[in-house]
């Protein structure tokens, strides 16, 4: 069998394929059926249908149908034969690219981030382009000269589309972007196709449907209101219809790619120096574009705003490159965290807000700081700028007074650690000899304003904690109990204290004696657990892992506190042991 006759039993298995899934899906299901008809999941799709499709959702697809499959029999026709250049080649392989785009490859496509499709979109179009202006015979220079400055537009609107996407600084919003977004796929389509007809390789039919593709663009805008009108319906007739028309676009290519076999070329060519004079000329038609698009640094387009994804946490010094530094600033300085206001004003460049923060490092006063903030516009300019802020800019400045400000994560969880080993050196066992079941040592950390003390607690019920926060203000031992939780209130005006947890299974005996107060309340576990929270990465908590204190499981315990001032801390001795007393004791006052 020939390769022609292969090719079309390809083609109508393909077109029988579709309408025999079409059949199916009107026997399957409204899924089915749109699945077989739009080639493509079912998707977001159902939100706009409660309870299936209506009467018109379902006629049209069943219409579009065998619309859909006549289109595909015109896109599956067998290439021309004929002899093709290198540049003919690539081209055609492109464009059938394009076409397997449009019919199949988006799907896996659509799975990656967006800045996959877009990046992909942008080195396709780019390619074929350059070999519009390549292969197409255009028979005069100045109509080359034309698609090429109006191809170069396009590629500058997709990268800064892209640009976008990878939230890079873009050429920035404006009336002329605007028209130009509305505009140069048009103009790029009727260059390209006036191009065809002056070249003479491709049939009446090509160029129809060229000039369809045309008509597509004028639909797009109307099609779009009434998308958003019928949408509110529940019905989604008109993407269907919309999907189905927009596929005489993808004709247009497999026919250009087709059709593109070489025919005899005119004997005589431009001269080498008339060749080198339109190589020059398409080569500056397609770079002023791009350099018309870029606007002055007064008017720059903003790199970061206070949204931006990039801004949603303050990286450590230590952990930026030399590069990423600017960009951290910007970032703090256009953040409005916290719903405050930015740090400079939006309109504000960025190489205007480094140039402003580099000022800012040269002062460490208050007034002058507001000063030189009020002078930018910003209004913040009561509150000052922050060391951690300006560290991105000014290191070597910040640093000789705030050298913690430029360690890495690292670095900064290394300190955290040793300082936590440290505090927790300086407590001691202050019964060594007597062996709890379960104990632990270590330097309990309270926040530095107004923190009560600390819980012991079963950590399964915690709505009892605050309860037990309240008791303890009214009672005479510092100690509030509330059932399953007991806060233990500090004497003296500390930030810490040495504390010791000993689980015992029966009373040890009271030894008072060296103890500032002693007292023992009652306290349950439910869940068979009672410990001591822990910092656990916080500010505040045990600087070591807490034992279950809770040794006999579930069930009522006492609660011995222990506490002492001496010139060095506070210290606090916390037994626990199994006992039914509900009975308050103060054991020493």
């Amino acid at each position: 069998m020939s390769s022609a006759g292969l090719w079309r039993i390809i083609r109508l298995g393909a077109v029988g394929l579709v309408l025999a899934a079409a059949v199916a899906g009107l026997v399957l299901g409204d899924e089915w059926l749109w699945m077989a008809v739009e080639w493509s999941p079912l998707g977001g799709v159902w939100l706009y249908t409660d309870a299936g499709f209506d009467t018109p959702t379902t006629v049209t697809l069943i219409v579009a149908a065998p619309v859909k499959a006549a289109l595909l029999w015109l896109i599956l026709r067998t290439p021309r034969r004929g002899t093709l250049d290198r540049r003919a080649k690539a081209l055609r392989a492109l464009l059938y690219l394009m076409v397997a785009y449009t019919l199949v490859l988006w799907l896996p496509i659509e799975l990656l981030p967006d800045v996959v499709d877009a990046v992909f979109s942008l080195v396709l179009w780019a390619a074929v382009y350059v070999l519009y202006l390549l292969v197409i015979r255009w028979r005069s220079p100045g109509l080359r000269a034309a698609a090429g400055v109006v191809f170069a537009v396009e590629l500058a609107l997709t990268a800064n589309g892209v640009l976008d996407r990878l939230d890079l600084p873009e050429f920035g919003p404006s009336d002329v972007l605007a028209v130009s977004s509305a505009l140069s796929p048009v103009v790029a389509t009727v260059l390209t196709v006036v191009g065809q007809w002056r070249d003479g390789r491709w049939s009446r039919g090509t160029l129809v449907a060229g000039w369809s593709s045309v008509g597509l663009y004028a639909l797009i805008l109307p099609f779009d209101r009434l998308m958003d009108e019928i949408f509110r319906d529940g019905t989604v007739a008109m993407p269907v219809v919309w999907n189905t028309i927009a596929l005489v676009t993808t004709v247009w290519h497999a026919a250009t790619a087709r059709e593109l076999a070489a025919e005899s070329r005119p004997a005589a060519g431009p001269s080498p120096a008339r060749r080198r004079v339109n190589r020059v000329l398409v080569a500056a038609v397609t770079v002023l574009p791009l350099t018309v698009l870029i606007q002055p640094e007064e008017a720059a387009h903003l790199t970061y705003s206070g949204g931006s994804s990039d801004c949603y946490y303050r990286p450590a010094f230590g952990d930026l490159k030399p590069e990423e530094r600017d960009a951290a600033f910007l970032c703090r300085a256009r953040s409005t965290e916290g719903g405050v206001s930015p740090m400079f004003p939006d309109s504000m460049s960025d190489q205007a807000i480094l140039a402003y923060g580099r000022v800012l490092c040269r002062t460490d006063d208050r007034d002058e700081q507001q000063a030189i903030l009020a002078r930018a516009g910003s209004t913040r300019s009561t509150w000052g700028v922050d060391l951690w802020d300006l560290v991105y800019v000014c290191p070597e400045t910040v640093g000789a007074t705030r050298p913690d400000l430029l360690r890495s994560t690292a670095e900064t969880r290394a300190d955290y650690a040793d300082d936590i080993a440290e505090a927790n050196a300086r407590c001691r066992d202050p019964w060594p000899r007597t062996k709890g079941v379960v104990q632990a040592t270590a330097n309990y950390f309270l926040f530095v304003d107004g923190d009560p003390g600390y819980l012991v607690y079963d950590p399964e019920l915690e709505e009892a904690a605050e309860e037990a926060t309240d008791r303890s203000y009214d009672d005479s031992t510092g100690i509030g109990v509330a059932g399953t939780a007991a806060l233990v209130g500090h004497v003296a005006d500390v930030s810490d204290v040495c504390l010791t947890v000993k689980a015992f299974r029966t009373a040890p005996p009271p030894r008072t004696a060296g103890w500032d107060q002693v007292s023992e309340v009652p306290l349950i576990s439910r869940s068979g657990r009672l410990s001591v929270p822990e910092m656990d990465g916080g500010e505040v908590g045990a600087g070591a892992p807490m034992p279950n204190l809770a040794i006999k499981g579930k069930g009522r315990y006492r609660l011995r506190v222990y506490i002492r001032v001496n010139d060095v801390a506070e210290e606090h001795l916390v037994v626990v042991f199994p006992g039914a007393s509900r009975k308050k004791l103060k054991l020493k006052s």
